[in-house]
């Protein structure tokens, strides 16, 4: 029985393949993968699903062969989202407590966030997260976790994730249309870092950027906190299309030319040797060098990276990315890709696999970057299970107003002004009237 608690499934709905997985932790907080499989997606485009027949039919195909795989009928999933519908926004809230003396409780820390999901935000969006950044208690500032502090102002800064109602209502659709149930949506950048990152990285600071077909997501981590994150709606297919166009070759020749002989810096490519392609229907092959390709792609590249740092630069930490730049996702392979990246920013680059956070007995294909964000869903999925309550479902915590419960101000429960007033009346009349009935 404690094994099936540990058993987690998810589904990744990306721009250029769908990924249904399930695996399970292990006793040394390991993830097994247990079972997986992918088709390409066509109903996606940007993160963003715009047709739900195709979409669904894609998930279906995943869920069936990874259920046939496995032996396991599962019903809940955790799935990702993502899309440049996407943004985020930083909040505080504060409120004063009874005594100083009086240690601070985990319901105090959940009124503040209950405070954040009811912050004024755009006709048709909905928040997604609430991620806390630090408190401050009283004069005390930089406190991660103030539980068990004794204070009487308790301050919270909040990273909000928004996105749009109707994204988030498509996806649910297509996953209930297959007789799942979306246990929790996770922006897939969050997904990705947990996949991939290391926690000394975390602390040092660090930049993940998960390079997928219609998206490149980031997420800007600082002293172990989550600083910023985006959604850039580009990413690998923009460079494929840019070689489709500038060739005048067909997609899946694009595509196959830019994972076999692309590089992403020009001068590194060979001036001498050239590929060529058949021509549509019969007519005579194309001859296109290495170095045009590689300029090709790196043009776009540039820009994808430039539009990474001007998200880096909004986070208000750049100066203090000792850990650098992290790469995933399918992009993340394009050869010669850290060197441009270390050329363009300064800063170090490595590319992130999930090995760190696999246990050996899981399947080897899944050790690659574009699984980096179905690996982090059943990762961040069982650490938000583990951590996370839902102000929604739970029952409120001792001191927290529930639904249809008298407003206290700052959570006192000792009687109001009126109560007070109204006992003392019937003192008053108890005295001058022994048959005055209780109240």
């Amino acid at each position: 029985m404690a094994q099936k608690e540990h058993l987690l499934a998810a589904v990744d709905i990306g721009t250029t393949k769908i990924v249904s997985i399930v695996g399970k932790l292990t006793e040394n907080k390991k993830l097994e993968v247990l079972g997986m499989s992918k088709t390409a997606s066509k109903g996606v485009k940007r993160g963003v699903v715009l047709n739900i027949e195709e979409t669904v039919n894609a998930i279906n195909l995943t869920v069936t062969e990874v259920k046939k795989q496995t032996g396991i009928q599962f019903k809940d999933v955790f799935v990702g989202i993502a899309g440049q519908h996407i943004k985020s926004v930083r909040n505080r809230s504060y409120f004063n407590r009874d005594s100083y003396d009086e240690e601070i409780t985990e319901a105090d820390v959940q009124r503040l966030l209950d405070d954040m999901y009811k912050i004024s935000i755009d006709a048709g969006d909905e928040i997604i997260h609430v991620l806390p950044q630090n408190f401050v208690v009283d004069s005390e500032t930089g406190i991660k976790n103030p539980i068990g502090i004794a204070g009487k102002r308790l301050e919270g800064n909040f990273h909000i994730v928004i996105g749009q109602i109707a994204s988030a209502k498509n996806i649910a659709k297509c996953i209930d249309r297959v007789g799942l149930n979306v246990e929790e949506l996770i922006l897939e950048p969050l997904a990705s870092s947990e996949a991939v990152l290391t926690e000394d990285e975390k602390e040092a600071g660090v930049v993940l950027v998960d390079i997928g077909g219609g998206t490149t997501d980031i997420a800007v981590f600082y002293d172990e906190i989550i600083r910023h994150t985006a959604v850039i709606p580009f990413g690998g297919n923009v460079v494929t299309n840019d070689i489709k166009e500038g060739c005048s070759i067909l997609k899946r020749q694009a595509e196959s030319l830019k994972i076999t002989f692309g590089s992403a810096l020009g001068d590194l490519a060979q001036d001498d040797k050239i590929v060529t392609i058949p021509g549509i229907s019969g007519r005579d092959p194309k001859e296109i060098s290495f170095k045009s390709l590689a300029y090709i792609i790196q043009s776009r590249m540039e820009e994808i990276i430039d539009a990474v740092m001007f998200e880096v630069d909004n986070s208000g930490v750049l100066d203090k990315l000792s850990a650098g730049v992290v790469f995933t996702g399918g992009g993340a392979l394009l050869r010669h890709l850290p060197q441009l990246v270390k050329f363009r920013t300064g800063l170090d680059v490595r590319i992130g696999y999930p090995v760190e956070q696999l246990a050996a007995e899981s399947i080897e294909e899944v050790n690659q970057p574009m699984y980096s964000t179905s690996v982090g869903l059943l990762l961040k999925g069982y650490d938000n299970k583990q951590n996370h309550k839902n102000p929604i479902k739970d029952p409120p915590a001792e001191g927290v107003k529930a639904e249809g419960e008298s407003e206290v101000p700052d959570g006192d429960n000792k009687p109001g002004i009126i109560e007070k007033y109204r006992k003392k009346l019937e003192d008053i009349f108890k005295e001058n009237d022994p048959t005055f009935p209780e109240v």
